[in-house]
């Protein structure tokens, strides 16, 4: 069935039919109980499924995760939730150590169905350490998915999805996409596209923008603009950050044989340096310009008064369109 739903509404429908799909799932965190959450993603779950399937924790982030693996090696399948990205340095040990090996560790005695929901990147006007793009982290970690959504629909899918799978995904939320509104089908949501597939949102022919979480609206509100100027854009939603769609990049490369790569974190070692890495190694010979890469800056995240200097805003993604257009070989 079709409704209209903001994103955190689409996470939290997502989390209850996936509680009442499987009694095996369990949600737990920092205020994810009788508050619902900070963003209130997990609101009424805890009524609804009492506290021996939703339930609060103590505020140690490490503990979190080191129960998360404990249930899911007793045949849970734990949906952990860290408040704000930035808090999820604690738990790193976990994380690394303990959740991304332990299904090799023991030659496939143990798995990892653990889910861990981390509100993440910037757009709120947060303070510190409430406003991060740890991406690039955790998709270098082998044994973990990483998942970013980019819309309600996409939410709603992505999150089913990834509570399903057996291997351990890390599950970026973008904060600043909590409240946008758009139509999610609910239905049949496990016969789309599959995991580690990429969606391209508008076709395009003259070059390519990849980008994942918000920087795909702030990446189509550049492609609406360009229109007006007989530039025709195509914006390829990344969606899963690891495993990366190869094969749906190239795709899309190889017909506008230009790409400019978008996203929140810092520039260097980010996430957009293995994507153009890819689409440089499939699509050489087609490429008619340089793959550019628009990002946040290699400063630590910003205070809310200069967020909007950090982020990657319309004007410079337009600009790297512009560079790759009027790039000439010699």
């Amino acid at each position: 069935m079709a409704e209209v739903m903001t994103m955190q509404r689409a996470l939290n429908r997502a989390l209850d039919d996936a509680l009442a799909a499987d009694e095996r799932t369990l949600v737990f965190g920092e205020d994810v109980g009788t508050l619902g959450g900070v963003f209130r993603v997990t609101d009424g779950l805890h009524a609804k499924y009492g506290e021996e399937r939703v339930f609060d924790t103590t505020l140690a982030e490490s503990g979190i995760m080191g129960m998360a693996v404990g249930l899911a090696m007793a045949g849970w399948r734990p949906v952990p939730e860290i408040q704000f990205d930035g808090f999820s340095y604690p738990a790193i040990d976990q994380i690394v150590n303990q959740v991304a090996r332990m299904h090799y560790r023991s030659r496939g005695a143990f798995e990892m169905p653990i889910t861990l929901r981390l509100p993440s990147f910037g757009g709120i006007r947060a303070p510190e350490h409430h406003g991060e793009s740890l991406e690039a982290l955790f998709a270098h970690v082998p044994g973990l998915k990483v998942v970013a959504p980019s819309s309600p629909a996409e939410a709603y899918t992505l999150l089913r999805q990834a509570i399903e799978d057996s291997d351990p995904v890390i599950f970026m939320e973008p904060k600043s996409r909590y409240w946008h509104k758009a139509t999610v089908e609910t239905e049949e949501w496990d016969e789309r596209l599959p995991v580690g597939t990429s969606r391209v949102v508008r076709p395009g022919k003259h070059v390519t923008l990849v980008a994942w979480g918000a920087m795909v609206s702030r990446c189509l509100q550049a492609a609406e603009l360009g229109a007006e100027d007989g530039v025709e854009i195509e914006v390829v939603d990344l969606r899963w950050l690891k495993p990366i769609d190869a094969d749906g990049l190239a795709a899309s490369v190889s017909r506008t044989r230009r790409a400019v790569v978008v996203h929140e974190a810092p520039l260097t070692a980010g996430l957009g340096g293995e994507v153009s890495a890819l689409i440089t190694e499939r699509c050489f010979d087609d490429l008619r310009a340089p793959v550019q890469r628009v990002t946040g800056w290699d400063v630590p995240y910003p205070s809310p008064v200069l967020e909007d200097e950090y982020l990657p805003t319309i004007d410079r993604i337009l600009d790297a369109v512009q560079k790759t257009l009027e790039y000439r070989r010699g």
